[in-house]
């Protein structure tokens, strides 16, 4: 990494912070830190269920109070990001998120979890939209921003494989409620430290009154949209409450963008979405995370429940995708950002990331681990990485530093909505083709159990790519959109939103240059 320190002071990019290598080193340990609790909490769960009494019923709240709390107040924390400072938000959110993570090591009641794991939701609501939005207005070098944009989207990206291995440890020679202290040596460093290095640029906040209306419609929309998928894949997408949860979600986020559109200071000023390249952006990602979030389940089943793999074993069978991830985006991503334009980097890896999934729908009972699925995942890392990539630094190109934070909430938005979208959609997906498979083939459940269980076992994996099809379609699109949504050039050749006057500030008083590359 760069040391600043050793340049001279006319070789620092104009404006530039002197500590912003140190501050990344803190920013990038807080976003592990919230990466690694997604799935480090799903391996500890059957444990803690056993050790809590937590009902089959009840257990995927464990999981759901932390989405709905994250996902319902992403915005919110995003524009209180704006209005606070960045960096107040990031260290509130990180001491927030230390707090819930000891109370939900402490638990000793299914409440007493279920609390802590909203809280865990809440403050990584806050958290995350201000570590995106400290990246942009710290870096605005094109090669520096895409430097750090680079190591950011791999730990973005390869976060989760790790919470797999790290979870399998902690679980296996440890107990589940290390899953949950872990958290807090990683947010005190990086709350310590970001307090101590982080300095924002002045005149980079939001000083409007903030907009209640907005945040009540967004907050219950958002909360609606991702447990009315969270329902569907319990319950089934023609269940009354599913479908009143989307019919009610859809009404509140309409008369959000109704109320929007209306008001002075909005929580999500609309030119933050109607931007085309900026749009592109989000609804590439969405896509793209809805694929990897139905592979990341269908590939765990697989190498536990048909391979037999310990969850430490499975952890390490997801190295090769982080490996591919961490090359694709600090190699291949942040070496030609500043070359190419972001489109001929996204819509390529998405479809790097479609050919690995495809091989991936060849996958059968007695499939080879270094013959298939090795290098499936390492083409689904290098296309997910050089994508990604890019795709987090355009997120919060061009916009008003006051809108940074928002801005970045979009982001953490569409990917926490893809993913809600990836592990329901999917799963309903691969369940009717498990379920069709056991009726077309109930005649060769009838050698015993040793064939039920084969029986079983086939139709599982059949289950899995067939659902996987649908994922490697989902990656296709994802690119079609960024090579046709995403017309900016390089960085550097002029801001996309700077031919249209989209951020010309019509709505904020802050009298400060746009963020560039």
């Amino acid at each position: 990494m760069p040391k600043t320190a050793a340049l001279p002071s006319d070789a620092l990019p104009q404006g530039a912070d002197p500590s912003r290598w140190k501050a990344l080193v803190f920013i990038a340990l807080a976003q592990l830190m919230v990466v690694l609790d997604a799935t480090i909490v799903n391996i500890a769960l059957p444990s803690a269920q056993q050790d809590l009494g937590i009902s089959d019923g009840n257990r995927q709240w464990v999981i759901t109070a932390y989405a709905l709390a994250f996902g319902g107040l992403l915005l919110f924390g995003g524009r209180i990001a704006d209005l606070w400072g960045r960096k107040n938000a990031f260290v509130v959110g990180l001491i927030g998120f230390a707090a819930a993570s000891a109370l939900g090591g402490a638990a000793t009641g299914e409440a007493m979890m279920l609390g802590a794991r909203a809280l865990q939701g809440a403050f990584g609501a806050l958290l995350a939209p201000a570590a995106l939005s400290l990246l942009a207005v710290m870096f605005t070098d094109a090669k520096e921003r895409a430097k750090a944009f680079g190591i950011y989207g791999a730990i973005a990206g390869g976060g989760g494989a790790v919470g797999l291995i790290l979870g399998g440890f902690l679980t296996e020679y440890l107990n589940w409620r290390w899953t949950f202290f872990v958290n807090i040596p990683f947010a005190i460093v990086a709350a310590v430290g970001a307090w101590a290095v982080i300095h924002e640029p002045k005149g980079a906040r939001n000083r409007h009154a903030l907009d209640i209306p907005g945040v009540i419609l967004s907050t219950l929309g958002l909360v609606a949209l991702v447990y009315g998928f969270t329902r569907a894949e319990s319950d089934g997408w023609t269940d009354p409450v599913t479908i009143g949860l989307f019919v009610g979600s859809v009404l509140l986020l309409g008369a959000f963008v109704a109320t929007e559109a209306k008001v002075k200071s909005p929580l999500l000023p609309l030119r933050v979405l109607t931007e085309r390249n900026r749009g592109g952006v989000y609804l590439s990602l969405g896509l793209a995370v809805i694929s990897m979030f139905g592979l990341f389940l269908f590939l765990t089943y697989y190498l536990q429940v048909v391979k037999g793999f310990s969850p430490v074993k499975t952890g390490f069978a997801f190295l090769p995708m982080i490996a591919g991830m961490i090359t694709g985006s600090t190699q291949i991503g942040a070496r030609l950002m500043t070359r190419v334009p972001p489109r001929l980097l996204m819509g390529p890896g998405f479809l790097v990331a479609a050919s690995g999934m495809l091989l991936l729908t060849q996958l059968e009972v007695g499939s080879s681990y270094p013959a298939l699925i090795l290098p499936a995942q390492l083409l689904l890392g290098l296309g997910m990485g050089t994508a990604f990539m890019p795709a987090m630094s355009l997120a919060t190109h061009g916009v008003n530093p006051a809108d940074a934070g928002v801005a970045s909430a979009m982001v953490n938005t569409s990917q926490q909505v893809g993913g809600a979208i990836g592990t329901a959609l999917l799963n309903t997906i691969a369940a009717s083709a498990t379920t069709a498979y056991l009726t077309d083939h109930a005649a060769e459940a009838a050698g015993g159990q040793g064939a039920v269980r084969a029986l079983q076992a086939q139709a599982m994996v059949h289950g899995y790519a067939a659902a996987i099809w649908w994922a490697v379609g989902i990656l296709v699109a994802s690119a079609v959109i960024a090579l046709t949504f995403i017309t900016t050039g390089r960085p550097g050749a002029g801001a996309p939103g700077a031919a249209s006057g989209e951020e010309s500030g019509a709505e904020s008083e802050l009298p400060v240059p746009v963020i560039a590359h």
